[in-house]
């Protein structure tokens, strides 16, 4: 008995399906990254105006409570929400839906305002894997010129 390779043939309706079914994926992620990016916008604000301070240590402490989230991605969020305050081209990528927040969460690490038209750059061109080794290796860099001017100072 051979046994053969199963063979898939495709034909035009469930390759169009498919592609209607993928843009529908795309498109609601889209949504999703809009939706994050006003969240943000409004834990930026109630941080700044210390809503939490009625018995928690911190905006993140405040999250885990009120909105169930754990506390190191309740972190991430505050820490994100307060650099995007100061990076509103990445703020309103995100909020277009044209960056995901997997590649803002990376990229507000290391940028500034100076830097940060270079790094949407960098985040409309890459994955976000792609955009997580770049950072890596930014950071990396900056701590290393850190670490040479401080030997200069001393």
């Amino acid at each position: 008995m051979e046994i053969r390779p199963l063979e898939v043939v495709a034909t035009a309706a469930p390759v169009v399906e498919l592609d209607r079914l993928g843009d529908e994926i795309a498109e609601l992620a889209a949504h999703l990254d809009a939706a994050t990016a006003r969240l943000l916008a409004l834990i930026r604000e109630f941080d700044a105006r210390g809503g939490w301070n009625s018995g928690f240590r911190s905006c993140a402490d405040w999250l885990v409570w009120r909105v169930g989230l754990a506390p190191g991605p309740a972190r991430e969020k505050v820490r994100v929400a307060r650099a995007l305050g100061t990076l509103p081209r990445l703020a309103q990528a995100l909020a277009r839906g044209l960056l995901s927040y997997s590649k803002v969460r990376a990229l507000t690490r290391v940028a500034t305002p100076e830097t940060e038209e270079r790094l949407l750059a960098v985040g409309r061109a890459g994955t976000a894997a792609h955009v997580e080794r770049i950072v890596r290796g930014w950071r990396r860099l900056d701590r290393q010129a850190e670490a040479r001017q401080a030997a200069r100072q001393h």
